[in-house]
């Protein structure tokens, strides 16, 4: 069991997708994604394994919660600095993402 305290050490924002391609060097399939996450945090890098659910041109300007605060991780040659929030469904992962535009940057509180 984790406490609320461990809770609120994830630091979770909204970023829109600004850029996905093909990671055709991850062991499994995965996209390269460039997230915008507004002025404080800026544009982040991220490999997230949603190639089942959804194609490159779904993605741009789609709006995601990721944890902006993990140290940065290497997969194969690329640096991955947040992590993408998404449910396990029978189908493939879903992404978790606001119910109405809001802005990027807005915290998950």
């Amino acid at each position: 069991m984790v406490t609320f305290d461990d809770f609120i050490k994830l630091d979770i924002r909204v970023g829109t997708i600004i850029e996905a391609k093909f990671f055709d060097k991850a062991k499994k399939p995965a996209y390269q994604l460039k997230i915008d996450f507004g002025n404080e945090i800026g544009i982040k890098k991220s490999s997230a394994q949603i190639t089942e659910l959804y194609n490159i041109e779904d993605l741009i300007g789609k709006q995601v919660l990721a944890v902006v605060n993990f140290p940065t991780r290497q997969i194969a040659n690329f640096m991955s600095e947040v992590l993408v929030l998404g449910t396990y469904s029978k189908d493939g992962v879903v992404l978790v993402t606001p119910d109405k535009k809001v802005c990027n940057g807005d915290k998950l509180g």
